[in-house]
Parts: C-alpha cells; sequence; structure tokens
C-alpha cells in the first residue's frame, strides 16, 4: 500500500502540500496511504460516512463537529489536499516554526488558527459567535446525559458571562481568544503522531 501511495501523488503535489501544511515527505505520504485506505469509494476524495468508520472519532463526543470542519460549507467529498490542510491544525509547532519570516503568510498549526478551528467547533451556526445555545449543544455532546440540564445550563452561563466582554451574551473569537490566552493550546491541540 506505501508503493501505491507514493505512486499517485506527484513529486510536485507533495512539494505544494509540504510548503502549505509543514508536513514532511515521509508525513505526506504515509497520510496519504492512510487517506486511500479511508477511501472506500476509490474516487480520490471522503466523505463523512468514510470518516465515521475511523474509530477515534466514532467514539468522540465531539466526533461530527470534528468530520465536519473537514467539510466546506456546502461541499459532501474533501480530496486530500483539503484533508491534509484541515490535519494541518492539530501538526505540532517546532521550535524554528515560532520565529518565522513575519511577512509570509501564518501556518494552518500557529496557534490563532488551532484557536480558529477550536472556535468553529463551537459556533455551530457559523454566524462568528457562539450563542448560549450553541455552548449548551456542544457541552451536550461532551457529557451526554451525566449532568442535568439545569447544571449544563449553569455552567453555559458561567461560560458566557465570563467571556462575553460586550454584552451581547455571546462569545466572539476575540473574546474566546482572550479567555484561553493562558491555556497551552499547542499542547491541547497537536496529535504528537503527527510530530
Amino acid at each position: 500500500m506505501g508503493s501505491r501511495a507514493s505512486t499517485l501523488l506527484r513529486e510536485e503535489e507533495i512539494e505544494e502540500i509540504k510548503k502549505e501544511t509543514g508536513f514532511s515527505h515521509s508525513q505526506i505520504t504515509r497520510l496519504y496511504s492512510r487517506f486511500t485506505s479511508l477511501d472506500k469509494g476509490e474516487n480520490g476524495t471522503l466523505s463523512r460516512e468514510d470518516f465515521q468508520r475511523i474509530p477515534e472519532l466514532a467514539i468522540n463526543p465531539l466526533g461530527d463537529r470534528i468530520i465536519n470542519a473537514f467539510f466546506p460549507e456546502g461541499e459532501d467529498q474533501v480530496n486530500f489536499r483539503g484533508f491534509m490542510r484541515t490535519l494541518a491544525h492539530f501538526r505540532p509547532i517546532e521550535d524554528n516554526e515560532k520565529n518565522k519570516d513575519p511577512i509570509a503568510s501564518e501556518p494552518l498549526n500557529s496557534r490563532s488558527n488551532k484557536l480558529l478551528f477550536a472556535f468553529r467547533l463551537y459556533d455551530l451556526d457559523r454566524d462568528d459567535k457562539i450563542s448560549r445555545d450553541e455552548l449548551l449543544q456542544v457541552l451536550r455532546m461532551m457529557v451526554g446525559v451525566n449532568i442535568s440540564d439545569e447544571q449544563l445550563g449553569s455552567i453555559a452561563d458561567r461560560t458566557i458571562q465570563e467571556a462575553d466582554q460586550n454584552g451581547d451574551n455571546s462569545i466572539s473569537f476575540n473574546e474566546f481568544i482572550k479567555v484561553l490566552e493562558k491555556v497551552d493550546v499547542e499542547q491541547k491541540m497537536s496529535i504528537r503522531f503527527l510530530h
């Protein structure tokens, strides 16, 4: 399977993906192999159903939200390049990337891009703010029936009260960033095997 993956992926494509995502040549070919093994339709794209067959996503309470992050608005398939762009958010930041060229576009795995990715997991209606209802829905996904609706409501209210700086009873991306400024996002949103 490894040889099949490297023969179907052209060297130019690998170089472009390396530049765009920061993954190494060997990581790209290994992830391409995984991508093709998930591609049950053998059409060069993955569907939501292909992702749902991944055991780690199937048991993750936010699995559907994570899966949705792979698909652009209105799309129901993702190609390898889109797959890699989304995975890049979870790539650990290397020391040599922290002092990169300030003019170059920010890498997909930067702190702010990781935070934007996390924010979008909560922003269910994609209106650039997290409402109490959205926060409640995500909390319900995460804890299931282990906490009462009253307790969840209290958690959501307290979270919004602490984060909301402009009094609109929701959390904007800037407010989200402010709340998480002391959190080690790099450690919490990196998948070590992508190192």
